[in-house]
């Protein structure tokens, strides 16, 4: 079996740099080829030394290529194209990953029932925790958190871009991941890994949780602050209504919105403005984030005509 490690990186050199030092690291079965491809997305910085670099120091092991297409799906979507491993894992370009990381991650999909796999993402403090956010839940997503618990065996639900990798044969089946749902300059929705992840169990296929495949992501001070927060849930609310198109059973629509999304949104911003408690008080207004997101991406695809249920389109 060979693994292709697929990186996309855009103007991270610094991080990019402590993510290729872990993954050099790691500890594979001499069985088992493998290989890292960082795939540049157009970054301005010093990305293409950072992987000669390591190119030279570990010959055959890191290989570049550019991606002038700007977006993470784009990048990603030529990686694919690019890639030889029969398996492909992912991270990203400011995490550090566990030695056994790959090979926890990779090693059962060599044989089995498993199409892919999915491990922990742990957030790796530098900094305090704010009283208004709480500690745990799924308001901790924008900090990227992932821990379905502490046994190996089924995953019933997408492992997270940064710790996932899947059989090359699945995306010959499945397709690419989706444009519309990638970061990109002008669009900062990030959903395109779980869509497909979610595109995957819904046909039908078996996915694998390694608890001990852990991946490292910092909690870095930029995202420790209600506007981005509250900017990452509103467009977290925009990502469902592209993946999960229109679907609001016969509802009277006004402006394109179903009637109930104006009652939630009501509802959470009358919780918001009683709750009293810091980190509870935050948590109804991020809901209320969310539904605006909604709202606003219906009401958008109703001007321009623009309704399908998207996630059929698993070219994109």
């Amino acid at each position: 079996m060979k693994v292709t490690v697929v990186l996309c990186t855009y103007n991270r050199c610094k991080s990019l740099v402590t993510a290729l030092e872990s993954v050099a690291a790691s500890q594979m079965p001499s069985s088992i080829s493998w290989e890292v491809l960082v795939v540049d997305n157009n970054s301005r910085d010093g990305t293409r030394d950072v992987v000669d670099e390591f190119s030279r120091r570990y010959p055959g092991r890191f290989l570049y290529m550019f991606e002038p297409r700007q977006g993470k799906s784009n990048a990603l979507n030529a990686g694919l194209r690019q890639a030889n491993g029969d398996v492909l894992a992912f991270m990203d370009d400011d995490v550090t990953v566990d030695p056994c990381w790959l090979s926890k991650l990779t090693v059962p999909l060599e044989s089995g029932p498993w199409s892919g796999a999915g491990g922990r993402v742990i957030p790796l403090w530098h900094t305090g925790r704010p009283k208004w956010l709480p500690e745990s839940g799924d308001i901790l997503a924008p900090l990227v958190s992932f821990n379905p618990g502490e046994s190996p065996g089924v995953l019933s639900e997408a492992p997270f871009g940064t710790n996932m990798a899947f059989r090359k044969e699945v995306f010959e089946r499945y397709g690419n991941f989706r444009t519309d749902l990638g970061p990109r300059p002008d669009n900062e929705i990030r959903s395109e890994d779980t869509e497909f992840g979610k595109r995957v169990l819904g046909g039908g296929e078996q996915l694998y949780y390694e608890p001990s495949a852990i991946v490292y992501h910092p909690v870095t001070p930029d995202r420790l602050n209600k506007k981005y927060f509250l900017q990452w849930w509103f467009d977290k609310g925009r990502a469902d209504v592209l993946e999960y198109g229109k679907h609001h059973d016969g509802t009277f629509l006004l402006a394109g919105v179903p009637l109930h999304l104006y009652k939630r949104i009501a509802a959470w911003s009358v919780r918001w403005a009683i709750a009293l408690e810091p980190s509870r008080r935050f948590n109804c207004k991020r809901s209320v984030w969310s539904l605006a997101g909604q709202i606003t991406e219906r009401h958008r695809l109703s001007l321009n005509g623009s309704w399908s249920n998207r996630s059929t389109h698993n070219g994109w």
